[in-house]
């Protein structure tokens, strides 16, 4: 087992060697604020406050509906039961948006399905066909409170017949330029589409364009992710009332779901030119092939940075943290004679293009917050992406002996 290793002291790769200043450190150590290895995200849903029913119908909903959903307030109508919510705002992805719809139980009358009232921009989405099924028509499929899944069929129900309602309003108009792109891309499965009103009152319509049929979950090991990860491509067009030779470009926004930064940043990618005259159908394998690219590099950058920490351990001894999945922190126990400080590595998501920011802690010098002191972030070191992965650490211990002086000299002016 690796024991930190003290600056300007040599090394040491056994516990039973650290000086006594580092080992009581190591008892202690629990109590330093260190970074966090990756987490699941936390759901932003809450049951807190609903009666029995509702609570087991929204639990499932909140871990069976195939996308991340947001509860935006909850409230009670009930005059008798004012403590009791049985009502809230349902917040659905869509389009790379959310719509919002009002769930409204009665607490009263479980026995009743819930009504909806979706947003004054949908005054004309009627799922007719849907809300006829849950009170009662077809035999089998009529609303039981007692069926915890039957609030997660009926949202995806009506999600399905959303799509279908904004698919038809965006068919009906009167742009040939915008019916040509649909029918060049219509037969791409997941593309979801939006009638909006834009600044200045201008109408456009919103598509939201899945790419590359791989499974991102799959090709990191043990990865925490609960809802499958996918980027898209928005696509936004002006609606254009009138003829014209060349038409305007559609503004292009790549968008992925907010856990794919922990392996790749869709904000670093540099979209390619859209080009006069060019429909979706031909812009889409070229990005397509790019972005697929640029994944697989960022899953082997998580084996780089792997080796990264490993060399940090062979250096500095076994670190006391470190991000597990995909390596993008890690953190060091080490000492300059008796002062001993911790060293927290952020590892970017371009590494080793782009090198390691440091933070130095110290362990024995707080503020008058009672908080440790840090350095700022240290980004300005030797540093070659071209190193070995133990020449990296070892010309970062170089770096730090002298860094460390300067530390100690500011954590005691301070």
């Amino acid at each position: 087992m690796f024991g930190p290793q003290s600056l300007g002291t040599g090394s040491s790769n056994d516990e039973g060697d650290d000086s006594p200043e580092i080992a009581t450190l190591r008892r202690r150590i629990s109590y330093l604020p260190t970074p966090t290895s990756a987490q699941p995200r936390r759901l932003p849903m809450t049951t807190e406050g609903f009666p029995p029913f509702i609570s087991a119908q929204l639990n499932y909903l909140i871990h069976h509906f195939p996308l991340p959903l947001k509860m935006e307030q909850a409230w009670s109508g009930s005059k008798n039961y004012p403590a009791i919510f049985d009502r809230f705002t349902l917040c659905v992805p869509y389009c790379l948006d959310y719509i919002k719809w009002d769930v409204i139980y009665n607490a009263e009358f479980p026995l009743c399905p819930p009504d909806f009232v979706f947003g004054a921009e949908d005054e004309n989405f009627r799922p007719t066909r849907v809300m006829t099924t849950i009170y009662g028509g077809d035999k089998g499929q009529e609303w039981n409170y007692k069926d915890p899944a039957k609030l997660c069929s009926l949202i995806q129900e009506l999600r399905d017949e959303y799509t279908l309602y904004q698919r038809r309003k965006v068919g009906e108009v009167d742009d040939d330029r915008l019916k040509f792109e649909i029918s060049t891309i219509l037969s791409r499965e997941g593309i979801e589409m939006r009638l909006t009103t834009g600044l200045d009152k201008i109408e456009e319509v919103k598509f939201s364009v899945p790419l590359l049929d791989i499974n991102i979950n799959r090709m990191v090991p043990g990865c925490p992710w609960r809802h499958l990860q996918k980027i898209h491509l928005q696509v936004v067009y002006p609606i254009s009332r009138k003829y014209s030779l060349i038409p305007s470009k559609p503004r292009l926004k790549l968008v992925s779901t907010p856990e794919l930064k922990a392996l790749f940043s869709v904000d670093d990618v540099k979209l390619p030119s859209w080009v006069d005259g060019m429909c979706m159908a031909e812009y889409l394998p070229h990005l397509e092939h790019t972005l697929q690219g640029q994944i697989i590099e960022a899953v082997s950058s998580v084996d780089a940075r792997r080796q990264f920490i490993e060399g940090l351990g062979t250096v500095f001894g076994r670190p006391i943290e470190a991000d597990p999945i995909f390596c993008r922190k890690a953190t060091i126990l080490t000492a300059s004679g008796v002062f001993a400080f911790l060293v927290h590595f952020h590892i970017p998501a371009q590494f080793p293009k782009h090198q390691p920011a440091l933070v130095l802690q110290s362990s024995q010098h707080f503020n008058l917050q009672g908080a440790p002191i840090q350095s700022s972030l240290i980004t300005e070191y030797p540093w070659s992406p071209r190193w070995e992965p133990l020449q990296m650490a070892e010309r970062i211990f170089d770096f730090l002996v002298d860094e460390s002086l300067n530390f100690k000299r500011y954590c005691t002016e301070s």
